[in-house]
């Protein structure tokens, strides 16, 4: 069985030779062994991200927000992907999503 870190690896080599399709294709083969590995849904949704598919990009920055409850970043990451979702989508719903999330990682950082 292929290791974590390698899968990432081969996933973080093809997302920066353009290679979205593949890369998120190794990054959804790396969650298929690990569901809870925060950093692959993480890259994941930029990923999809980038390739237009805001609601599944979303998803897996929501999944990162579970599994990392308590990490400010992850929640100025679901704001960033909510942000990027109203930019590509016009879905006036992702503002006040991306202010939520924003305000929760602000909480977060500040006890």
């Amino acid at each position: 069985m292929p290791n974590r870190v390698k899968l990432y690896d081969e996933a973080d080599r093809l997302k920066a030779e353009g290679k979205l399709d593949e890369a998120a294709a190794k990054l959804e083969e790396l969650l298929a062994i690990d569901p809870q590995y925060a950093l692959a849904h993480s890259a994941l949704a930029v990923v999809l991200q980038r390739l237009g598919r805001h609601e599944e990009a979303i998803q897996h920055a929501v999944r990162v927000a579970d599994l990392e409850p308590n990490d400010p970043f992850s929640f100025t990451a679901l704001s960033v992907t909510y942000q990027r979702a109203y930019a590509g989508t016009n879905e006036l719903s992702y503002i006040r999503l991306a202010e939520e999330a924003m305000e929760r990682s602000r909480m977060l950082s500040h006890g």
